[in-house]
């Protein structure tokens, strides 16, 4: 079987009853399964990206940030990582590989072997050096610098990595499966839509439900910091970007078209297993924070996750917990590799949407954990502030901080729970009811039975130090 694997960036969960992704929908979810509980293992583009491609949680491919110090992209991680990432699986079992898109926010800088790097396992490589742009860019095309400009037909990114995946399945030997890994910047910021869609949704603005605009009580520290009820520039510059987010996804749905129209016409559409996900969440005015990820609460750990192909009946809704960990096992479980020989710590989910291929349980609890990033020194546009914070805007409200690091153990089998310990001076602890509370506007800490704190934080020791099959294991 081939694969198709399409990731949009830094996703909000929009499969909501209006969304911008209503053909992407119809396609694969309705085509398929639509995953209700899929999750990121943390929610912060590098750290989860690299779990994606390693099948590790963060704690075991040393991912910590976006910044080279923090490991992304870096010499190391391309020394010990990338070799026993899961394309290099699939590129033994001879698949042709196709990678197109944003790779890793630091992919391509000097200090870290430059366009020239290729990552092991790749065949055709078409990957952004650096973060998400739409316009202005460079590629590196098979270890090639390629310069871009601002020419919407012969630039626009998304719809380049659409052309290039286009014609690499017209070119491919039909002698051998495939894979092709396209990751569009869409829609991520600077949120910049096609021509045709960007006056689409005019009149759209980000949910005002659940915990939208409410104060951060009993929270974590950074939680508390915001000011309550938001200011009126904050609420602007949100809908803003959601709107301008939605805009932007309007060229994804586009390609998710094409890309099926294309598989049917050479007649491999029954034999693709087609991915649809993120790397993490996104917030638009939970607990007065404007915009951004990085948090431990749903809005952002949660992630999109459709899925067709063959053995996969159509329009199923499964509740089954998955992590992002578990989509390298999944199709490396799909290409027929024996999958006790792979060091990683997720598990294939093929048991869960295509029972007739494959037997298997779901986990009954995991890890979500995230490292803080903070600036050394204070932020010029916000002084008052003083050191340690991170992505103070806008209006100086600041969405990281060193000591916004944090792990949490999720369960949903037995009850619908999730908690957190912080590595502060507060040494913080938030507990959360999802069944009760699922907005999780109270931090239930102090009314909980001592003892069920008790076998949450032994979960959480055992899941903060696993590998490989003790992360499957952990009672």
């Amino acid at each position: 079987f081939s694969t198709l694997f399409t990731c949009s960036i830094s996703l909000s969960v929009i499969f909501y009853p209006q969304t911008p992704m209503k053909k992407t929908k119809e396609l694969i979810g309705d085509a398929g399964v639509t995953f209700s509980n899929a999750f990121t293992a943390t929610p912060l583009c590098c750290p989860s990206r690299s779990s994606i491609l390693t099948g590790k949680y963060p704690h075991n491919h040393l991912v910590r940030n976006n910044s080279i110090s923090g490991n992304c992209s870096s010499t190391a991680w391309q020394k010990e990582a990338e070799p026993f990432a899961f394309p290099v699986y699939l590129n033994k079992m001879r698949y042709q590989t196709f990678y197109g898109g944003k790779y890793l926010n630091q992919y391509g800088s000097k200090d870290a072997g430059g366009v020239g790097h290729v990552p092991p396992g790749w065949d055709q490589w078409h990957a952004l050096v650096g973060n998400s742009k739409y316009y202005n860019y460079t590629l590196s095309v098979n270890g090639k610098e390629e310069n871009h400009g601002d020419n919407y037909e012969k630039d626009y990114l998304t719809d380049l990595v659409l052309n290039r995946s286009l014609h690499f399945l017209e070119e491919r030997s039909p002698n051998h499966p495939f894979f092709m890994m396209l990751c569009p910047p869409s829609p991520h910021s600077p949120w910049t839509a096609a021509p045709q869609y960007q006056q689409s949704f005019s009149d759209v603005k980000a949910p005002r439900d659940g915990s939208f605009n409410m104060p951060g009580k009993d929270k974590h520290w950074l939680l508390r910091q915001p000011a309550n009820p938001m200011p009126n520039s904050s609420i602007e510059y949100l809908d803003n970007a959601y709107r301008r987010r939605w805009q932007t996804l309007l060229s994804v749905d586009d390609m998710v078209e094409q890309l099926i129209k294309k598989l049917d016409s050479i007649k491999e559409l029954n034999n693709t297993y087609i991915f649809y996900t993120s790397d993490h969440g996104y917030h638009t005015g939970q607990f007065s924070l404007p915009i951004d990820k990085r948090q431990l609460y749903e809005f952002d750990i949660r992630i999109p996750l459709l899925v067709r192909g063959p053995g996969i009946k159509p329009k199923q809704a499964l509740q089954s917990p998955v992590l992002n960990i578990d989509l390298s096992m999944t199709i490396l479980d799909i290409a027929g590799v024996n999958l006790s020989t792979v060091n990683m710590d997720g598990q294939s989910f093929l048991p869960q949407m295509a029972p007739s291929l494959r037997n298997g349980t779901e986990r009954p609890f995991f890890l979500v954990e995230y490292t803080g990033e903070g600036n050394s020194s204070e932020d010029p546009s916000c002084p008052k502030l003083g050191p340690g914070l991170a992505e103070c805007f806008p209006d100086c409200v600041c969405e990281d901080a060193f000591n916004n690091t944090y792990a949490c153990v999720r369960t949903l089998k037995d009850a619908n729970l999730q908690y957190c310990e912080f590595a502060d001076n507060e040494s913080f602890v938030e507990v959360y009811n999802l069944t009760s509370d699922p907005h999780q506007l109270e931090n239930i800490v102090k009314k909980v039975d001592p003892a069920l704190l008790q076998i949450m934080n032994q979960r959480l020791i055992k899941l903060e130090s696993c590998t490989g099959d003790s992360c499957r294991n952990v009672k």
